[in-house]
C-alpha cells in the first residue's frame, strides 16, 4: 500500500481559538500531524507549535489527537495538572465530541449506531481491519443531516475514541457501508483533495473550576 504523503504545511499557521492558563483550543488543519511522527521531516505538528508559542508550559501537552488527515478541534494542556485532569476526562468518557463528514453515495437510513471491533492491519499499516475476536470495540452514533445524489452529510458522535474509528465504521459493510469522501485508506482518495472529516464540537469540564465548556467551529466543506 502506498504510504500517505504529507503536504508541506510548515509555513501554514494553525488557528488558536481559545487560550486559558491551563489549556488552549486549536483548530488543526487537515493533513497536519497532531503529535510528532518518526523522522526529522515529521516533527512539525500541533504540539510542537503550541510548545513554541507557550514556552512556559510544563509537563505533557498531548491529551488526545486527531488523525493526520482529519481537521478540527483539539485541546492541548499547558500544565501537568491540566494534562492529568483532561486525560482522566477522556478516559472516563466525560468529553463529548462531534464530527461532521461527507460520505460516498446516498445513505437511506436517517441515523444509526455502530459497534465494530477492529485492530491494526499490520501488513497494511496504518490501516485497521475488522477483528471481532482480538480487536478493540469501537462505538459510534451517527445521524444524516443532508443528502444529495452522490454524497451524504452526517454528524458522528463517537462514544469510544479508537484510531480510525469513524473511518472504519463508515466504510465497513457491517457499519454504515459508505466510506468518507477522500479517504486514502478506506475509500477513493481521488474524489476529493482531502479527507472530508472535521471535528466541529468539543465539550469538557474546565480542569480548575469544573464548569462545563463547549466549543463549536464551522465545517470547512
Amino acid at each position: 500500500m502506498k504510504p500517505f504523503e504529507l503536504p508541506n504545511l510548515r509555513n501554514k499557521p494553525i488557528s488558536i481559538l481559545s487560550v486559558e492558563k491551563e489549556f488552549v483550543i486549536v483548530d488543526k488543519p487537515a493533513n497536519f500531524l497532531s503529535v510528532p511522527g518518526r523522522g526529522p521531516d515529521m516533527d512539525d505538528c500541533v504540539i510542537k507549535r503550541i510548545a513554541q508559542l507557550f514556552p512556559h508550559s510544563n509537563g505533557p501537552m498531548s491529551v488526545h489527537r486527531l488523525d493526520v488527515e482529519t481537521s478540527g478541534l483539539m485541546v492541548v494542556a499547558l500544565s501537568r495538572s491540566a494534562h492529568r485532569n483532561l486525560s482522566m476526562q477522556f478516559e472516563k468518557r466525560n468529553v463529548e465530541k462531534k464530527y461532521e463528514a461527507l460520505l460516498e453515495g446516498c445513505i437511506q437510513k436517517n441515523r444509526g449506531h455502530v459497534e465494530l471491533a477492529f485492530s491494526l492491519d499490520w501488513p497494511n499499516r496504518p490501516k485497521r481491519k475488522y477483528d471481532p475476536e482480538k480487536g478493540k470495540l469501537g462505538i459510534t452514533e451517527w445521524e444524516v443531516i443532508e443528502r444529495d445524489n452522490n454524497s451524504t452529510r452526517v454528524v458522528f458522535t463517537p462514544i469510544t475514541g479508537r484510531t480510525h474509528q469513524l473511518r472504519v465504521h463508515s466504510a465497513h459493510e457491517l457499519g454504515i457501508g459508505h466510506p468518507i469522501i477522500g479517504d486514502s485508506l478506506y475509500g477513493n482518495p481521488q474524489l476529493a483533495d482531502r479527507l472530508m472529516l472535521h471535528s466541529n464540537y468539543l465539550s469538557f469540564d474546565h480542569p480548575n473550576t469544573g464548569n462545563r465548556l463547549q466549543f463549536n467551529i464551522p465545517t470547512p466543506f
